[in-house]
């Protein structure tokens, strides 16, 4: 089947994306307008998630190198792919992908089986166009015979296109969605699906190996033809647990990055005031809780989920050769466990909270040490330090004495158990060798079920106690955002000087809880290539301002607004990507990364050519031109804590850079200069007139 029969055309790519998100099995709560004709292609990753948001998902820009853009369309379906036809633009709908195949959605919502090599070939012929006549050219000269031209062309082509290939947008839900519509779309819920009926298949097959062998050793006819069964139904039990164990590992890892990307989501939802006052030692503390939270509670959760399966097995057993009574046992001494595990997870919840107490309090001082060598006397350096070790230690032992408890007795305890639940049977002489070898079976099967429910509770409770120090970050992924007006968001354009202001503040005051306010009925407006200083004493709200104008912050009271249109009708995104800032040292970080990346982590990521052209040009008309010399990488130099440090004013100009490289319209540039020598001064704060639409520059005076 081609390819072209089931491309969609550009007009229709409301109708498409519509049909994509109802094959994808997402609801449709309300009709995908159409886009506007002739949208750009920069426009377009904006339209799909201003038309997307409402209904929960997102459209993730998703790119490969040109050698392996195959595997990409074979893997992210469901998704959508732009392919350019002799100039025209039209789109592939992904569903899903094969070994060598992948299914797409045509315009008549047929489903259309094409070879994921041809699919990626179309969608990197613009690119590879340009470089084919020149191979072409290279292979007629070396003269490559033809049943090996196609090879060589193709290893060539990867060697010249050395960025990575995109046009495709993966369709999956919001990472702000419930949990469990996260874990469909990432489809896991066929693994655990499988998981549970693999392990419900291995105890199946146990019980009717030992059924078999118990029944003819205790009958007295083991025949060979029996033994040859009970050997087959053990073999039988091996390919079982070898599913259970890569549908395990298949799930833990699928949902393992789920959470990631809700928590790395969250945390970009915070605002900053909820971050600012937190010292290294907490955040810190939260990163290690949050791999705490994943790897326990995962692990934790399959390990108790696993062991139900036996715990059910082991009832299903005990009833069939004990009767009600064992049963009855069994489930009082699940309840008696639960008690004991609940009596545990408080002890460890205790311990808990003091050890992250204990933990930032060394983070802090750690990081503080010179200051506390500095200005306190001796004999107080170490001031609490020991009283909070003390009750460290008093609580790890309380916590392991109730430990060594619940996994010493909730096991052994139901063996014993078990057997008095035998008892009767014996006294009332109603026991047969065949129900006392399943009644025998049924409590080694509880033995071993509740002992990994043990195992798997205790990774739990950890788990539970390490997601109060996540929690915040994962219900701050749910917070709604604020998708504007699509209209707005891709018709509001740059207007010439004099049609009306930028920017406009009206009236606003703004306050911080519990503080005096910093700002009452301020007004300010801002035109096309204006150049404002604003001056003022500390602490009189410059930075506020700044905040409030870029979208940091909201007004208490008043109105701001860009192009005449506010935020909410804006759109959250729509309105940063028009406003660029650099904050104050404080709130502008260098992460670890490479140069380049430091430098256009406000635009688009993987870069085109003419976005890194035109980063290093900017830099060299910052004076960072001699530090991209001593780089060995250059641009791609990491830097960042585990990189090429940076001086004060080199990261100044970084953050300066990063501002101007954003395309924005205004500029807000808050004490950019301060760490600057008077000649470095001057030649960025000319690139800075020269190169913003719109500036506004704030200093102390």
């Amino acid at each position: 089947m081609s390819v072209s029969s089931a491309l969609w055309p550009a007009d229709k790519l409301g109708e498409a994306l519509e049909a994509l998100v109802r094959a994808s099995g997402h609801a449709i709560h309300q009709e995908i307008a159409a886009p506007p004709p002739s949208m750009p292609t920069d426009a377009l990753e904006g339209w799909l998630d201003t038309a997307l948001l409402p209904l929960g998902l997102e459209a993730e820009a998703v790119h490969a190198p040109y050698s392996e853009i195959v595997d990409l369309v074979r893997e992210c379906g469901p998704a959508l792919a732009r392919i350019e036809t002799d100039g025209e633009v039209k789109f592939a709908l992904l569903l899903s992908g094969r070994r060598r195949a992948v299914t797409l959605l045509g315009p008549d919502l047929r489903r259309y089986r094409v070879t994921a090599s041809e699919l990626a070939e179309r969608l990197c012929a613009r690119q590879a166009s340009a470089v084919t006549s020149d191979v072409d050219a290279l292979l007629d000269m070396a003269d490559v015979p033809a049943r090996r031209r196609d090879v060589v062309r193709r290893a060539l082509i990867e060697q010249h296109l050395s960025l990575p290939v995109g046009g495709v947008w993966m369709i999956s839900a919001l990472p702000g969605a419930p949990m469990l519509a996260q874990l469909r779309s990432a489809r896991l819920g066929r693994d655990a699906i499988g998981m549970l009926l693999a392990h419900g298949a291995t105890y199946v097959l146990l019980i009717a190996a030992w059924w078999l062998v118990g029944k003819g050793a205790l009958e007295g006819r083991l025949e060979p033809g029996w033994l040859a069964g009970w050997m087959l139904l053990l073999l039988s039990i091996v390919p079982c647990e070898l599913l259970v164990t890569w549908l395990q590992g298949r799930f833990a890892i699928g949902t393992g990055a789920v959470l990631k990307r809700r928590l790395l989501y969250g945390v970009m939802r915070l605002e900053p005031d909820e971050i600012r006052h937190q010292g290294v030692g907490g955040l810190l503390g939260k990163v290690i809780e949050a791999e705490a939270v994943e790897s326990l509670a995962l692990s934790g959760g399959a390990a108790v989920l696993l062991a139900s399966v036996e715990l059910a097995a082991a009832a299903f057993v005990l009833t069939v050769g004990g009767g009600v009574l064992l049963l009855s046992l069994l489930c009082a001494w699940v309840l008696f466990g639960m008690t004991l595990a609940w009596r545990y997870y408080r002890r460890m919840r205790d311990w808990s909270r003091h050890r992250v107490t204990l933990t930032n309090d060394l983070v802090e001082r750690m990081v503080g040490h010179r200051t506390r060598l500095a200005q306190m006397p001796r004999p107080r350096w170490h001031e609490g330090e020991d009283q909070l070790v003390e009750r460290y230690f008093e609580l790890s032992r309380e916590m392991d004495r109730m430990a060594q408890r619940t996994a010493a007795l909730l096991p052994r305890g139901w063996m014993l158990l078990g057997v008095i639940g035998m008892a009767p049977a014996f006294v009332a002489g109603a026991a047969t060798p065949v129900g006392i070898a399943v009644s025998v079976g049924g409590i080694w099967l509880g033995h071993l079920a509740l002992t990994k429910i043990v195992v798997g509770l205790a990774q739990l409770g950890s788990a539970a106690i390490a997601w109060e120090q996540i929690a915040p970050i994962y219900r701050a992924a749910e917070r709604p955002e604020e998708p504007g007006m699509p209209a707005a968001t891709l018709s509001i354009a740059k207007t010439s000087v004099g049609d009306g202001p930028l920017m406009e503040a009206r009236d606003v005051h703004f306050g911080y809880p519990e503080r005096p306010p910093v700002l009452r009925g301020c007004a300010l407006s801002i035109l096309d290539r204006d150049r404002l200083l604003l001056e003022g004493a500390s602490g009189g709200g410059k930075s506020t301002l700044a905040a409030l104008l870029a979208g940091l912050r909201q007004p208490d009271r008043g109105i701001v607004l860009l192009r005449g249109l506010d935020r909410p009708t804006l759109g959250a995104h729509a309105w940063r990507r028009r406003i660029a800032t650099a904050p104050q040292f404080h709130d502008n970080h260098v992460l670890t990364g490479t140069f380049a990346f430091n430098l256009l982590m406000g635009r688009s990521w993987p870069p085109r050519r003419r976005d890194l052209e035109q980063a290093e040009e900017l830099c060299h008309a910052l004076g960072l031109g001699a530090l991209l010399e001593r780089m060995p990488g250059g641009l791609m130099q990491t830097v960042g804590d585990t990189g090429w440090q940076l001086s004060h004013g080199e990261r100044g100009r970084l953050f300066l850079a990063r501002a101007l490289l954003q395309d924005a319209e205004l500029i807000i540039l808050d004490e950019s200069f301060a760490a600057l020598d008077p000649e470095s001064q001057r030649q960025t704060l000319g690139c800075a007139l020269e190169r913003a639409p719109a500036l506004l520059l704030i200093a102390h005076p």
